[in-house]
């Protein structure tokens, strides 16, 4: 995702947004949510992701290509 991509798109992402932008199943946030594998934010009862803790997220899991 480029950085005008960023800029443009919202921040905070419910879990259908996370499923729609990133693939990640709805089954799969619960069970990485409940394992603390995920970072997430709960508000009352409703569950929103940062973008920019979620993109972060994603970078420190990268496995590295052995050539």
């Amino acid at each position: 995702m480029n950085t005008s991509q960023i800029t443009t798109s919202k921040r905070w992402l419910s879990p259908d947004d996370l499923f729609e932008e990133y693939g990640i199943g709805k089954s799969n946030q619960a069970k990485m949510r409940m394992r603390r594998k995920i970072p997430f934010c709960k508000v009352g009862r409703y569950i929103r992701y940062d973008r920019h803790e979620i993109d972060r997220w994603i970078e420190s899991n990268k496995v590295e290509m052995v050539s």
